[in-house]
């Protein structure tokens, strides 16, 4: 499967094949459809935005502002160069050591493709973090790792897996159960973390459509939809009060 490996030769993503296009694009629709209700001066930011695939296709279904943020120097380098958009820009922060905005410049969505789970041992600093930087009323919305998925429990839990799939030492996959505790113990609210999605980024591209149909069809059987690959995590901010 060809990652996308940073500066320290951690994977963090994927290059963009047709069915990682697909796979973002399908995605980018659906975190745009839990924004449902925002108004058209909303803003968003996408946290671990990598080379800004997801935060560009954000930009141009929702015609909201987005802001992507990345530790990485290089892929936001990657992400400047690639995408340009009138309501799209881009910020190098470490999301575990200093926050990009103040409490006064706040966001209406919060958002991120598989980049909760690189913070696994950190939520409970994180997550209250998050929280001032949503307004009152403003939605997490994530794609995460499932644990439960056959393929994700093998490269997350095993050693030599791990090591081949590059993942850095801290980070896990979640279950539904641990995320919601995380987040409820924060403060959200109106807390969902569905398993969705059995497209894989190296799906062969004769494969991708039937592949993305069965897995809509998998996603409603009970016990099955348990497997999916990723859950899809909306929260709410908490009450200020």
């Amino acid at each position: 499967m060809a990652s996308l490996v940073d500066e320290r030769g951690f994977n963090q993503g994927f290059k963009l094949t047709h069915a990682q296009a697909v796979r973002l694009h399908r995605r980018a629709g659906q975190i745009a459809a839990a924004m449902a209700g925002a108004a058209g001066n909303g803003r968003v930011l996408e946290l671990g935005c990598g080379t800004g695939e997801l935060a560009a296709e954000l930009a141009q279904i929702t015609g909201l502002r987005v802001t992507g943020v990345d530790l990485s120097p290089k892929f936001i380098a990657q992400a400047r160069e690639a995408h340009r958009h009138p309501q799209l820009d881009f910020l190098v922060a470490d999301l575990t050591r200093e926050i990009p905005l103040s409490p006064d410049n706040r966001y209406d969505f919060i958002v991120g493709n598989g980049i909760l789970h690189h913070l696994y041992y950190k939520l409970d600093a994180v997550l209250p973090r998050l929280a001032i930087w949503l307004r009152p009323g403003g939605r997490l919305i994530f794609w995460e790792p499932n644990l439960y998925n056959p393929y994700i429990f093998a490269i997350f839990t095993g050693s030599a897996l791990r090591r081949w799939a590059r993942l850095e030492p801290d980070e896990m996959a979640f279950s539904s159960g641990f995320i919601r505790r995380k987040l409820a113990g924060a403060g959200y609210s109106n807390i969902s973390a569905i398993p969705r999605d059995y497209l894989l980024p190296n799906t062969p591209r004769r494969l991708v459509g039937l592949v993305a149909f069965l897995g809509d069809w998998l996603e409603k059987v009970p016990l099955v939809r348990t497997t999916a690959q990723s859950l899809f995590i909306v929260a709410e901010s908490p009450d200020p009060t």
